[in-house]
């Protein structure tokens, strides 16, 4: 099995697992309407990437406080994966905001906004 296709499904397993421990066993009033957007897995599985998006954080302060609570919860996280999943290595965990959620619209209508309308021909002057 080629290494991006593993990665590729640990990432997809890490993503789910991680969803239901917040769900279920997170605590944390801060950690409420999150959404894990997607994870990227390291080559040697050292280190897995997670994106998160919030419903209750608007950006600023509060969007600090929740990735303060996540940094420090990312201990627990771990060792409740470990104990889910049988693999032989579990990764350490790296939360960042997905900030794509808020930029993307902006960026898609600005790009919408320069290309040609449907009935312009392409190269025309």
């Amino acid at each position: 099995m080629p290494a991006n296709a593993r990665n590729d499904r640990i990432a997809g397993e890490l993503q789910r697992e991680l969803g239901h421990i917040l769900c279920r066993d997170a605590g944390d009033a801060r950690l409420a309407l999150l959404s894990i957007s997607h994870v990227r897995v390291s080559r040697d599985l050292s280190f897995a990437d997670v994106y998160v998006v919030s419903l209750k954080v608007g950006s600023g302060d509060d969007r600090s406080d929740l990735m303060r609570a996540l940094k420090r919860a990312a201990g627990f996280f771990r060792s409740t994966l470990s104990r889910r999943v049988a693999w032989q290595k579990t990764p350490f965990l790296r939360f960042h905001y997905d900030e794509l959620h808020e930029t993307g619209p902006k960026l898609e209508s600005l790009i919408d906004s320069v290309s040609p309308s449907a009935g312009e021909a392409v190269g025309e002057a």
